[in-house]
């Protein structure tokens, strides 16, 4: 009670992104942006809020991926060491701590700058919702279904960039031949990533939402999602054996440099062509949906704001929050991590080839479904991440036996 009260008092003042006659506060934020495009995206929103005056980002990175660093996050709160915000992906990753009553209740502010009718899509918003209150701030639209192109790679297999999966997959012999990689990829969260785009870019959105948002056990028995298991078995013959271990923005670089036709890696991926100086259009290409379907999975960013009992790190998660959701830091951010704003009413007249077909793609809402993260609970998702690595490791598993295995999880899925 003595906490909801003080947030309450802070969060219907007028501080906003001034605070008087308060002493300053050193805000630890953790986040797994450690990448090179990650870094400069993250050091972005630091400068920001270094320069409102006061308080102090405190910058508590996470070496590794999010299935690295979620865990660390959570353990050290629930082990009563919260840090004062952290990132985590845009769905039910913190809702247990939710339910424990551990995170803050940002409602009011949220109603207060209108937050409602500034972010999109609302589904986005809505997985930042528990019984009717607030406890996240979305901070990008992160879309994972992009294959990144190396226009160079196929120009020294003498052949044309191709358009779309089914055309990715020819182009492999002439590839292998030229001692260059098909499919750059990682393991772990990387081959998941790329079952999950596959089951919208390949079977569509219906598919995609039958199987994990209806848990519909026939739609993931049937002939369509047989298909994507048969893509799925592609693209573990385009990778190469050096891909486990392999960080996905090494895999970048393996594009970037011209060493590997291509990568399916998140929007993200662009934020490395960027910090190596390579223009979207020419230097790399990007087919949204594998040139199939361009569905968007709107997943992304969202920070919380563990409780605390300090009144001066209260005031500076607020005003946090309440920077992260302004015009400035939404364009500043986003072009900096590659990703899409959640605000739609601000101006991306500067964003790249790549980013205007997701801005393109995401203004039609037929081409908008909830990222897999929002659909699955933890647990089931943990079990599909698995099959999609042994899967993807062990080219003895036949497509029939990955799909049965992955009937009987969407039977018991949540």
């Amino acid at each position: 009670m003595r906490y909801n009260t003080a947030l309450a008092i802070l969060a219907t003042s007028t501080f906003l992104l001034t605070v008087n006659n308060t002493k300053a506060a050193d805000l630890e934020v953790t986040h797994w942006w450690t990448a090179g495009g990650e870094a400069a995206a993250a050091k972005v929103l630091a400068d920001s809020f270094d320069k409102l005056g006061g308080d102090k980002w405190v910058d508590g990175a996470i070496a590794g991926s999010g299935s690295t660093a979620t865990p660390i996050i959570i353990s050290r709160i629930l082990g009563g060491n919260p840090m004062g915000a952290t990132q985590l992906n845009t769905g039910r990753d913190a809702e247990d701590l939710v339910k424990a009553g551990l995170m803050a209740d940002l409602t009011e502010i949220a109603e207060k700058e209108g937050w409602a009718d500034i972010i999109r899509p609302s589904k986005l918003f809505d997985a930042c919702k528990y019984e009717g209150k607030i406890y996240c701030v979305p901070v990008n639209i992160h879309t994972e279904q992009w294959m990144w192109l190396s226009p160079a790679a196929f120009k020294a297999a003498d052949l044309p960039a191709p358009t779309n999966w089914q055309e990715f997959v020819a182009t492999a012999p002439k590839l292998k031949e030229k001692g260059l990689i098909p499919l750059a990829t990682g393991d772990a969260w990387q081959v998941f990533l790329t079952f999950n785009v596959m089951i919208s870019s390949i079977g569509g959105k219906d598919l995609y939402l039958k199987v994990y948002r209806d848990k519909d056990a026939a739609a993931a028995a049937s002939p369509e999602m047989k298909a994507v298991f048969e893509a799925f078995a592609q693209a573990r013959e385009l990778a190469d054996s050096g891909y486990v271990g392999r960080s996905w923005n090494e895999a970048t670089n393996l594009v970037i440099s011209g060493k590997a036709g291509g990568q399916i890696m998140g929007d993200w991926a662009q934020g490395e062509f960027s910090v190596a100086g390579k223009v979207a259009g020419k230097d790399y290409d990007c087919l949204l949906g594998l040139g199939n379907h361009p569905v968007l999975h709107t997943g992304g960013d969202a920070f919380y704001f563990p409780k605390n009992q300090n009144p001066e790190i209260t005031k500076a998660q607020l005003k946090l929050a309440s920077l992260l959701i302004s015009k400035e830091t939404q364009v500043a951010f986003n072009l900096a991590k590659g990703s899409l704003p959640v605000r739609g009413d601000v101006d991306l007249a500067t964003a790249n080839t790549c980013m205007k077909k997701g801005i393109e793609a995401l203004n039609k809402l037929d081409n908008v479904a909830p990222g897999a993260g929002q659909l699955l609970a933890p647990d089931s998702g943990l079990e599909i991440e698995d099959l999609s690595k042994e899967f993807f490791a062990d080219k003895n598993m036949t497509v029939e036996d990955a799909q049965a295995r992955f009937v009987s999880i969407i039977e018991r899925a949540q």
